[in-house]
C-alpha cells in the first residue's frame, strides 16, 4: 500500500485542494476539543513551507441531513485553525461554485481557505462524479489527510482523486504506517485487546485478527456474549442472541489464543452508585445483575500475556468507563500499555476517549484518529480513500 505524500510532489505556486477531519465538537458556536484541528498541522505547515498559491480545506462535520445547517457548519472551525496556524484564514460560505471559487481566487499568496461542510450537498455522500468535478476545479493537487474519512467512497474523499494529482498527507501516511505495518509485518509477539459493546460490530475484525495475532484478549460488553455462548448464565448483562453461534464459532477458531477474562466485576444497577462484586462469569450472573467491567484479577491476567508483547493492537474499552467505578479495568488496560515497551497502537473509538481521559495518550506509539477507519483496516479491508491516492 505505498502511496505517494506530499513530500513526492511539487506544490511551489499549486492550488493544493486539501481533504481533513475537522469533524469536531462544537457547542454554543465554540470548538470543545481542537485535537482533530491540531492533528492536521504538520501537513498544513509543510505545504505552506513549499510556498503554495494557497490551501483550500475540505472537511464534513457531523450529519446533517444533506442541505445546508447552521448547526453544523464548520466556521467554528477558522478562529481555532487560525490560532494554531498564526495566520489568517478565509472561510467560503459554499463548498462548490462560484462562491467558492471567489473566495479561493481572493486569496494572498500562502492564504488558506475552509469550505463549507461537504455534507451540505446530497451529492458528496453519493460520490456524484460532477460534484467531485467542481471540487477539483479548486485546486491543481489533492492531498487526502483524512484518515476517519477514509472508509468512505464519498467525493471529497475518492471521487476528487480521480480528477487531480492524489497524494497523502503526514496524518494519513502515519496511520498506514502503524496500522498497515501491524498487520503485514507486525514484530511480535503480537497481541490484540478487543473491547466495546457488541461481537457483532467487530466480527470481521476478530476473525481477521486471530489469523495474524498471537493472542487476542476481549473484554467489554462482548465479552458477555462469548460467555453466553459457552452456556453460562449472564443475568442482565448486555449480550446478543443472535451471535452466539458465530461467538461459537470464533472460539473454535481461535483456540487458546482467544482469551476471555476470567473474574467481571457484576452490579445490581446500571448506575455507578450500584452494589458491585466480583465473580467468575462460569459461575453464572445472578438474575438482576449485569457485568459491566474486568476485575483487577483479569487485569493481572492480561498483565501477564501483554508484558512480553512486542504489538499491541486495543480498540474498544473494558468495561462501561463513562461511569468512574466501571472505568478501572479499561484504565488499568491503558496504564499498562502506557509502560510498555511495546509498539503501542489504540485503534480509534472508545479507547481513545478513554486513554486521553487517563492522560496517557503521550504513552502510545500510535492513537488512530479513525475509530470506523481503523477497524476496517484491521480487518484486511481496502479503504477507497486511500486506494484513490497515487501510488509510488
Amino acid at each position: 500500500m505505498a502511496k505517494k505524500t506530499i513530500r513526492d510532489i511539487d506544490l511551489t505556486g499549486k492550488r493544493v485542494l486539501v481533504r481533513v477531519d475537522f469533524n469536531v465538537p462544537i457547542a454554543d458556536g465554540q470548538v470543545t476539543d481542537d485535537t482533530r484541528i491540531r492533528a492536521a498541522l504538520p501537513t498544513l505547515k509543510y505545504i505552506l513551507d513549499q510556498n503554495p498559491r494557497y490551501i483550500a480545506l475540505m472537511s464534513h462535520l457531523g450529519r446533517p441531513k444533506d442541505a445546508p445547517d447552521p448547526k453544523y457548519s464548520l466556521r467554528p472551525a477558522v478562529s481555532v485553525l487560525a490560532n494554531l496556524l498564526g495566520r489568517e484564514v478565509a472561510f467560503a460560505e459554499e463548498t462548490v461554485g462560484d462562491v467558492a471559487k471567489q473566495a479561493a481566487a481572493a486569496l494572498p499568496e500562502g492564504g488558506v481557505l475552509l469550505l463549507e461542510n461537504t455534507r451540505f450537498y446530497v451529492e458528496e455522500k453519493k460520490n456524484n462524479e460532477d460534484f467531485a468535478r467542481k471540487l477539483a476545479e479548486l485546486g491543481d493537487v489533492y492531498v487526502n489527510d483524512a484518515f476517519g474519512s477514509a472508509h468512505r467512497a464519498h467525493a471529497s474523499t475518492e471521487g476528487v482523486a480521480r480528477f487531480l494529482p492524489a497524494v497523502s498527507g503526514f496524518l494519513m501516511e502515519k496511520e498506514l504506517e502503524y496500522l498497515v505495518g501491524a498487520l503485514e509485518s507486525p514484530e511480535r509477539p503480537f497481541v490484540a485487546i478487543l473491547g466495546g459493546a457488541k461481537v457483532s460490530d467487530k466480527i470481521g475484525v476478530i476473525e481477521a485478527l486471530l489469523g495474524k495475532c498471537d493472542r487476542l484478549l476481549i473484554g467489554g460488553g462482548m465479552a458477555n456474549t462469548f460467555f453466553k455462548a459457552k452456556g453460562w448464565a449472564v443475568g442482565d448483562s448486555l449480550a446478543e442472541d443472535e451471535a452466539l453461534d458465530t461467538a461459537r464459532r470464533l472460539m473454535d477458531q481461535g483456540g487458546d489464543k482467544l482469551v476471555l477474562p476470567d473474574e467481571v466485576v457484576i452490579a445490581d444497577a446500571f448506575d455507578n452508585e450500584a452494589n458491585m462484586r466480583v465473580i467468575n462469569p462460569a459461575e453464572g450472573v445472578p438474575d438482576g445483575w449485569r457485568i459491566l467491567d474486568i476485575s483487577p484479577g483479569a487485569v493481572e491476567d492480561f498483565r501477564e500475556i501483554l508484558k512480553d508483547a512486542r504489538t499491541v493492537v486495543w480498540n474498544g474499552p473494558m468495561g462501561v468507563f463513562e461511569m468512574p467505578n466501571f472505568a478501572r479495568g479499561t484504565f488499568a488496560i491503558a496504564e499498562i500499555l502506557a509502560e510498555s515497551s511495546a509498539t503501542t497502537i489504540i485503534g480509534g473509538g472508545d479507547s481513545v476517549a478513554a486513554v486521553n481521559k487517563a492522560g496517557l495518550d503521550d504513552k502510545m506509539s500510535h492513537i488512530s484518529t479513525g475509530g470506523g477507519a481503523s477497524l476496517e483496516l484491521l480487518e484486511g479491508k481496502q479503504l477507497p480513500g486511500v486506494v484513490a491516492l497515487n501510488d509510488l
